[in-house]
């Protein structure tokens, strides 16, 4: 079999370079419509098309000089069109729909101007529930642009105080890239390529997640990021690496990832780029544009991006090349017919071009050489008794694991060995579906059979553990009537089941236990052993008050539920499972 030796030659002085098209061109957006929704300069922790784990970063994150409680504006004339509270994602959200066709979003917000918190609370305490989602009609609180609609905070899945904000097409809700809509950003710093990710594609034919990665460190030499002198010699390819020289598979070409920190005057913070543009002797074979991604693709960064890496190294590698089960195909501006692969037909060498141009339209770029050989093949066949791939169904069934794979589950071809670890701890041996560090998109249905007899006091107890070899989660199984555990999971790792029968716990967390004279609020810190905690109610004198949850803990601002004089209090969680407790406190305010 032919093989490919890729020499990737160190470049001694700058070469010109002819682009095929205009890189980081933008979309017809309005330029000067929006403003700055808060009163300070905008400096970003994050921008738009960042990856993140299960999704892009759907707008840019505005710090708020650390602190919580910035005014919030309405960037443009329109009205409120929706509100919704959640104790993950966005947190407390606001969203203004404008007359342009296009909506806003503010999100991890505090408490909303005065008129729209009336309105918030009175829904919740008619619902009885905190975490709402409010359809607005246009009459009910229009805004000019600059009026104040609320107050920054750090809700949600924030870590730190900012403010989200999104700029949406309205008709088809997708999230679209705010910078390219001329708000007052301050960017003169170019993108800084740190790492290039040579890829064997399929060389040992089981796909993406099996196949070689060789990384190469890249620093800037003269105007142009090459590849490092001290390249690291440890590639993981049959041959090996020596010096600049790796041994690839040509029949399948190549494909090529980079790892690229963006900045901006006056963060820290590391962002994403806007574009990315591969050529192969000055020919573009792909142009990526990070904008317009909807929510429903979202996902897809975990085929974009290189799952296994992040999974083991923490590191977003960015593919130009796209998997056959990738279909977030609106960033793909331009793709050669190879999906992205290179291949050339002769020696060599060939010149290798990438250009990333950040959102303000800074510009790098990464320039090296390749060149072809031939070696001797050493591969071996591969073990696997299945191979799962893409666009189709894959159904797996065994004497005490069974599971179905939906048509858009895999991003590439997969195999598949059957792994069972004998568990006697549980109520079902462990075993192995696949790796962890292999993505899966949609949620699937896992079914084990128990190892030992399931009483009927223990049937809705049944819980299925997860563990991808650094954590252990669970989550409630329903008995089916053939005596089998079934949950709806969206990880690959190693799953077996056991039982819960303990309730969540539930600790008053305040500095000054039940003195709560002075306090703004109580909180309680709820913790479950192996699930999550699926309801939680707070009842004042025995009428519900609106507790909110923030991670572990549960939180209820005193308000006009709570006047002064003394109460009693009953707090109480329930788990995936049915298992609840109660915490019972008499304070006076």
């Amino acid at each position: 079999m032919k093989h490919l030796v890729a020499s990737i030659l160190l470049l001694s002085s700058v070469c010109a370079f002819a682009q095929n098209n205009n890189p980081g061109s933008q979309p017809d957006y309005p330029q000067d419509y929006f403003r700055n929704p808060l009163d300070i300069p905008i400096f970003l922790a994050g921008n738009f098309g960042e990856c993140r784990p299960g999704h892009f970063h759907s707008g840019v994150d505005i710090k708020t000089l650390g602190k919580e409680n910035q005014p919030v504006h309405a960037a443009a004339d329109g009205y409120i069109s929706r509100i919704k509270m959640d104790k993950t994602g966005f947190g407390h959200g606001l969203y203004i729909t404008h007359p342009n066709g296009y909506t806003t979003l503010y999100a991890h917000l505090n408490d909303f101007a005065p008129a729209i918190q009336r309105y918030l609370k009175k829904e919740q305490y008619e619902k009885k529930h905190w975490d709402i989602d409010i359809q607005l009609t246009p009459d009910q609180f229009p805004v000019k642009k600059g009026d104040q609609v609320a107050w920054s905070g750090n809700t949600g899945a924030s870590t730190a105080p900012h403010l989200h904000f999104e700029i949406r097409d309205t008709k088809t809700e997708h999230p679209l890239n705010p910078e390219l809509f001329g708000l007052p950003i301050v960017d003169k710093i170019a993108p800084v390529p740190t790492e290039v990710v040579i890829y064997g594609r399929d060389v040992i034919g089981e796909g993406f997640y099996q196949t070689n990665r060789y990384t190469i460190r890249v620093r800037k030499k003269d105007k142009t990021y090459q590849l490092a002198d001290d390249v690291d010699t440890g590639a993981p390819f049959s041959y090996g690496v020596i010096r600049d020289t790796m041994i690839l598979e040509d029949q399948y070409g190549i494909g090529i990832g980079i790892n690229v920190d963006d900045h901006m005057d006056g963060s820290d913070n590391t962002l994403a780029f806007y574009t990315a543009q591969l050529y192969l002797d000055d020919s573009l074979q792909v142009e990526i544009k990070l904008d317009d991604i909807g929510y429903d693709l979202s996902r897809y960064v975990n085929a974009y991006a290189d799952y296994k890496i992040k999974q083991q190294n923490n590191k977003w590698v960015q593919c130009l090349f796209k998997l056959p089960g990738n279909h977030l195909d609106q960033i793909y501006s331009y793709l050669n017919r190879n999906e992205g692969k290179l291949y050339w037909p002769d020696n060599g060498p060939h010149k290798v071009s990438i250009i990333i141009t950040d959102d303000r339209g800074n510009q790098s770029e990464i320039l090296f050489y390749i060149k072809s050989g031939q070696v001797r093949s050493n591969y071996v066949q591969s073990s696997a008794k299945v191979f799962f791939l893409p666009n189709k169904i894959n159904d797996y069934n065994w004497v005490d694991m069974r599971f179905s794979l939906s048509g858009n589950a895999l991003y590439d071809r997969v195999p598949f060995t059957p792994k069972t670890t004998k568990f006697d701890s549980g109520y079902s041996d462990k075993h192995k579906v696949l790796e962890s560090y292999i993505p899966v998109h949609s949620y699937f249905d896992l079914q084990i059979k128990p190892n030992k007899y399931v009483s009927p006091l223990l049937t809705s107890k049944m819980v299925m553990i997860y563990s991808d070899d650094k954590e252990e989660d669970g989550r409630a199984a329903a008995m089916t009537d053939s005596g089998w555990c079934l949950a709806k999971v969206r990880n690959f790792g190693t799953y077996w089941l056991d039982v819960d029968t303990i309730p969540p716990t539930i600790k008053l967390d305040q500095k000054n236990g039940a003195n709560l004279s002075k306090s703004k609020q109580i909180t309680f810190e709820v913790k479950d052993n192996k699930t999550s905690v699926k309801k939680f109610a707070g009842y004042l004198d025995g009428k519900w008050i609106c507790f909110e949850q923030h991670n572990d803990l549960f939180f209820y601002k005193f308000d006009e539920h709570c006047p002064k004089g003394k109460h009693q209090l009953v707090f109480t969680a329930e788990d995936e499972n049915g298992n609840s407790s109660d915490y019972h406190l008499t304070f006076t305010r």
